[in-house]
């Protein structure tokens, strides 16, 4: 999907790889001007030779990070117009086995990064033209899933985060967020690229398949573009449908009920 982005300006974090850089794509082939912030360089520098894009580095976990790629953002390619804080990590263990410096970490940058990048950003849209954001949670977020309670509080709170900065932004500045289930990304690779459990996932997920970070671009690029004109403060879940309930269990009532 290709929308019109033609004079714009947008910044995405955690765009070397993955979602991220599929934004950033999408973005620059509908005419934008994109800020690649990611943690390593050579993947920053990677899609921004790509995409022609400005390459930038640093940590959303740190503050003085993100207010120097919005600074230099601004100075090369102007006032930005979209935002996408997308930059997260995860990990998976028992919460009672996370230390607090992990719980930190893991807070620290999927829901305190998205924080900073919305502190550092939004008042210059609001003083200018107005803008869109467009936050990205995941699906743990709304269900969570075992072994990841630090992620899926922090995704949760994006969410709420979302709805806030919405209300607060109005009416010049729209904030959106995407719940994105499992997609095949570097960071997935590990259970993605396993047979027994692919074949686990894409039996419950009502469209049986994983999903493409592409298709959590494109409903982001929508989210950000002017075809979203009148949407502010939601959240759209991209999941293939494994929201809803599970397969197994439809099922099963359908055996109980008989008439389903």
């Amino acid at each position: 999907m290709e929308l019109d982005f033609g004079g714009k300006v947008a910044l995405v974090t955690g765009s070397g790889s993955g979602i991220g850089a599929e934004v950033a794509r999408r973005l620059a082939a509908g005419g934008a001007e994109v800020g690649i912030l990611d943690r390593k360089a050579d993947r920053a520098e990677a899609v921004a030779e790509e995409v022609g894009g400005l390459a930038l580095v640093g940590d959303v976990a740190v503050t003085a990070d993100v207010e120097a790629a919005v600074e230099r953002t601004v100075a090369e390619l102007g006032e930005i117009d979209v935002l996408v804080p997308n930059a997260g990590m995860g990990t998976a263990k028992a919460l009672w086995d996370y230390s607090d410096e992990e719980w930190d970490l893991l807070v620290g940058v999927n829901l305190a990064g998205t924080f900073r990048c919305l502190r550092a950003v939004i008042p210059r849209m609001v003083a200018g033209s107005g803008g869109s954001v467009v936050n990205v949670a995941s699906l743990t977020g709304i269900r969570p899933t075992v072994g990841e309670a630090p992620y899926s509080a922090a995704k949760a709170g994006v969410i709420a985060l979302t709805q806030s900065a919405a209300l607060e932004a109005a009416p010049t500045v729209r904030v959106n967020c995407v719940a994105p289930g499992m997609v095949r990304t570097p960071l997935t690779r590990m259970v993605t690229d396993d047979p027994a459990w692919r074949a686990g996932a894409e039996a419950g997920t009502p469209l049986g398949r994983i999903g493409d970070p592409g298709e959590v671009a494109d409903v982001v690029c929508f989210l950000a573009s002017d075809a979203a004109s009148y949407v502010t403060g939601q959240t759209i879940v991209v999941d293939g449908g494994s929201i809803l309930p599970s397969l197994q269990s439809d099922a099963l009532l359908r055996a109980i009920s008989g008439t389903i």
